[in-house]
């Protein structure tokens, strides 16, 4: 049955985000296979009212959720086929992550929807701990940075709105910066940021030379991916600093 469902979703499923913990109001086609997805874990159960139409079925970190069409067949038209679709609202429990997340869905005449189940900051924190917890700091800082360079950040580590404002630091008047992402460490007291240094003439750099209050007040830990810069070329910059969020 999972299959068949998984293939009738169309491709272009829209997509929503959840929250655990607080009431998400949705809309779901009433028509098509509508998907829920759990981030970082996976679906332990969902609750629901049966008798009000709807299929559910679950696998790993999926969910799949359907209204059912009522089909009748009407005597005075020669046996011909009518569809009935689901207008009434459902609600639904789902667990992931150790989470509740609720959601109250209405169902409409649009395409299937992907609803993606968010981890709350609880359960960023307690990723973030087993992910960083048994390390030294010294660790933590090494593990963070190469996790950016590498382009492989984990899904508990919550995205902040970069910094627009070009940054020339007085030590390093040939060169500017511009911060490209920004990243809390819920539960580890950490913030990253990751910079791109440019330069306008060929210049050595060092991490030292960062060590600057512009980039916080608190730094932890700078990375460098380069040391030496021709006119023209960047170099990625990663500031570990320590920050007030618990």
């Amino acid at each position: 049955m999972v299959a068949s469902l998984v293939a009738a979703v169309p491709a272009l499923a829209q997509s929503i985000a959840a929250l655990p913990d607080q009431t998400s109001r949705i809309r779901l086609s009433n028509r098509d296979v509508n998907h829920v997805v759990c981030v970082g874990g996976e679906i332990e159960d969902v609750k629901f009212s049966a008798e009000k139409g709807l299929a559910v079925e679950r696998g790993g970190s999926d969910a799949w959720i359907k209204f059912l069409v009522l089909e009748t067949e009407d005597a005075a038209w020669g046996g011909a086929k009518s569809r009935t679709y689901v207008t009434t609202p459902s609600e639904f429990f789902v667990s992931c992550n150790g989470a509740i997340y609720p959601l109250y869905a209405e169902p409409a005449d649009i395409p299937a929807q992907t609803v993606t189940l968010v981890p709350g900051g609880a359960q960023r924190a307690r990723a973030n701990d087993a992910l960083l917890g048994p390390l030294v700091e010294e660790e933590r800082a090494v593990g963070i940075a190469l996790a950016i360079l590498q382009d492989r950040i984990p899904a508990s580590f919550s995205e902040v709105a970069p910094s627009r404002e070009r940054l020339i630091l007085a030590g390093l008047p040939g060169a500017s910066l511009d911060e490209r992402r920004r990243l809390e460490v819920e539960g580890m007291r950490l913030s990253v940021s990751e910079y791109l240094v440019r330069a306008s003439a060929g210049v050595a750099i060092d991490e030292r030379d960062f060590l600057d209050a512009a980039l916080g007040v608190d730094i932890f830990a700078i990375t460098l991916d380069r040391l030496t810069l021709a006119p023209g070329e960047t170099a990625r910059l990663i500031v570990v600093r320590r920050s007030a969020q618990p």
